[in-house]
């Protein structure tokens, strides 16, 4: 039976005036008595661009860069189309263009040659090695741009773990005085923020007491609080060659089914001096973002990993999705989870968008 006026399933209620003045008037008999139609807000762009919630900006974003040793060379990652390797001379093109386009941070990561990695990860502090000198190298043809250095031995260690290695066991304590002497390094060399991802115990703590002793007082930390052990991380793990060589990083990173553990983790980072903290990676981890968007005053970052990045490059390559699209949507769900900067090979590819 059809509606009508009189039918009880439609109470009466007073037409609204931007009922009976929208642009798309309908014929009084059909309308149905609405007070609330939050479809309202969405009829123009103009609308929708003036009550949207969560914005986008170029200013929210970090790009990390991938670095290797030689001159006048730029590689693709195989399982990143797109993401490149680059040779310091060609890495200084690159970041130019990043800051052109109002990027203001890089994340910096470096692909050690073989012959240079140890189970100590000692090329870490080499104060001439290849993170240093692309620091100062950048740090003297783009010197606004904030430079961050990953602070981690496994680029650098030769059984691919975060730590050094013992009768089959990742040795917390000896490798965090390891990582404050890379640390230090970074530090010297003009990073603006050191970057512990290597979820050892105390590690925040320890870095902060050596850079202030050796008077780094402004080198920040940004901290991967809460990096879990995830199967999202293998295409960054071919960019730098630096997969385990035994076993996986479950017993210093974190279990993907803990969500309370991500809480302590970043409890015991700020304590010990964080001034940002992160959770790696991001799209399986929003919940996670949102937590601790809520119980911390700090800024809190996201990595957008290599996985994430590679899955929509696939499917774009398939014609299966609307690459620009997906990754504008993507990006902005971690930052309404809560995300106030984050971390992605994105980067350019954003900022020319936003340009447009």
């Amino acid at each position: 039976m059809a509606l009508t006026e009189a039918s009880p399933s439609f109470p009466q209620t007073p037409q609204t005036e931007a009922d009976s003045t929208a642009s798309e008037q309908q014929p009084a008999s059909t309308v149905l008595r609405i007070l609330h139609r939050p479809r309202r807000l969405r009829r123009t762009e103009t609308l929708r661009r003036m009550v949207r919630e969560t914005v986008l900006q170029v200013e929210d974003l970090i790009y990390p860069l991938f670095v290797m040793e030689g001159e006048g060379q730029r590689e693709e990652v195989p399982s990143m189309p797109g993401c490149y390797r680059y040779t310091l001379d060609l890495l200084l093109d690159e970041v130019k263009e990043a800051y052109d386009l109002g990027i203001g941070a890089i994340a910096l990561f470096p692909l050690i040659p073989h012959e240079q990695k140890d189970n100590a990860g000692t090329e870490s502090y080499n104060p001439d090695g290849l993170i240093p000198q692309a620091v100062r190298a950048i740090k003297q043809a783009v010197p606004n741009i904030l430079v961050i250095t990953d602070v981690a031995l496994d680029p650098y260690s030769s059984e691919g773990h975060d730590g050094i290695v013992h009768d089959g066991k990742i040795l917390n304590d000896e490798t965090v005085a390891v990582l404050v002497k890379q640390a230090l390094v970074q530090a010297e060399a003009g990073a603006d923020f050191v970057a512990p991802s290597d979820m050892m115990d105390g590690r925040v703590g320890a870095i902060r007491r050596a850079l202030d002793a050796k008077g780094w007082i402004n080198v920040g930390i940004l901290a991967y609080s809460a990096k879990y052990a995830s199967a999202y991380y293998g295409p960054f793990r071919d960019a730098l060659d630096s997969a385990p060589k035994f076993g996986d990083k479950k017993t210093y990173q974190m279990d993907a089914a803990n969500a309370r553990e991500a809480i302590k983790e970043v409890d015991l980072d700020i304590s010990e001096g964080a001034d940002i903290v992160m959770v790696k990676p991001a799209l399986a981890y929003l919940d996670i973002i949102c937590q601790i968007k809520q119980h911390t005053h700090l800024p809190v970052a996201a990595y957008n990993v290599s996985g994430e990045y590679a899955m929509i490059k696939a499917a774009a390559a398939q014609d299966w999705i609307d690459e620009k699209k997906v990754i504008l949507e993507t990006l902005t769900s971690m930052k309404r989870a809560g995300a106030d900067l984050i971390l992605t090979y994105f980067a350019k590819d954003v900022a020319l968008m936003l340009q447009g």
